[in-house]
């Protein structure tokens, strides 16, 4: 596996198949690895499409395996990072609480810029009124 990403928090590789392999290390792991799992199945089931989907989750491990959605996204303009924030909120009801560029990426596959790392992200109550996503 090659490593995407070593630090304090947690450790990030991209395996042969080109799945994502998060270990989560560091304050609070045990949290927030169940918060990110608890985050992507919500997300999963209200039908978001933009984000990682996960494979396996080893509590024991702290290791969690998802899809890979692309590569960052560092030029990605604030205006549209801040968007899709908002639609994630608007349309999924959920707060992502590190809405930053870093969480962005592209994937060629799907054509679209996607959102990832919901260790720090809260569940809202599904909006009544949901509102159209941009696609």
């Amino acid at each position: 596996m090659r490593n995407l990403k070593d630090g304090i928090r947690s450790l990030v590789r991209i395996d042969y198949y080109g799945h994502v392999h998060k270990y989560f290390r560091g304050t609070d792991a045990e949290a927030r690895f169940a918060n990110e799992v608890k985050i992507l199945k919500l997300l999963e089931e209200r039908g978001c499409d933009y984000v990682p989907k996960m494979l396996e989750a080893h509590a024991d491990e702290l290791h969690l395996v998802t899809t890979n959605c692309g590569s960052p996204a560092p030029k990605i303009s604030k205006k549209k990072s801040d968007g899709m924030f908002q639609e994630l909120e608007d349309v999924y009801g959920v707060r992502h609480d590190d809405p930053f560029a870093r969480n962005i990426t592209y994937s060629e596959q799907l054509g679209r810029f996607c959102i990832i790392d919901f260790e720090l992200a809260t569940e809202l109550p599904m909006p009544e009124h949901r509102a159209t996503p941009e696609g």
